[in-house]
């Protein structure tokens, strides 16, 4: 269907466009801050560019020229860019959409995202679930931390793995170094 994608293990639908979204990790070994993790709409035909490119059509050094099927220089313009850039090795992995149930208009469809955090990097980044603000139309505004506190000074406290959202408005998040499942909901007579 697609091509070019590397850890795409998560993946769901836009609730108004129908569109297919994954989180996907970027490779290890280039630093604290590259390759950037992704969150790709996966469409019909396209190549995401891996192992020879990443994020907005970046072409991995380490790759170029060195494999018989390296791509030359301009080959990664015909590649389908990173829908959005994530901080390199946060671990994107599960992603839910907000549903309209349950919960004010303002989050209607804006994309919640697990970042399982980092194992190898100098500063831990990650251990969070962020909120992708999308406008009507399902085109990306901006992004903020929805749920945070899981990395301390000491370590980690828990890492989210998986999000559900349910009718109703009720979402669960899964936590494999906690253990836990954690289940959310608005409650509007507390600010959020």
């Amino acid at each position: 269907y697609a091509s070019g994608l590397r850890n795409s293990v998560f993946m769901t639908i836009h609730p108004v466009t129908g569109s297919v979204f994954a989180t996907e990790m970027g490779r290890d070994w280039l630093g604290d801050d590259l390759p950037p993790d992704e969150i790709n709409i996966i469409r019909d035909g396209q190549n995401y560019g891996w192992p020879f490119c990443f994020g907005k059509r970046i072409i991995d050094e380490d790759f170029r020229g060195t494999v018989r099927f390296a791509p030359p220089d301009s080959a990664c313009d015909r590649t389908e860019p990173s829908a959005i850039d994530l901080p390199a090795h946060s671990a994107p992995l599960g992603l839910s959409f907000i549903p309209e149930e349950g919960w004010p208009e303002e989050y209607w469809h804006d994309l919640l995202v697990a970042y399982h955090g980092s194992w190898n990097r100098s500063a831990p980044t990650g251990y969070k679930i962020a909120r992708f603000k999308f406008d009507g139309a399902g085109n990306f505004e901006s992004q903020e931390d929805f749920i945070s506190g899981w990395l301390v000074p000491g370590g980690a406290l828990g890492r989210p793995v998986d999000i559900m959202t349910e009718p109703g408005g009720v979402m669960y998040v899964s936590d494999d170094k906690a253990g836990v499942i954690y289940r959310i909901f608005y409650r509007p007579d507390m600010d959020i």
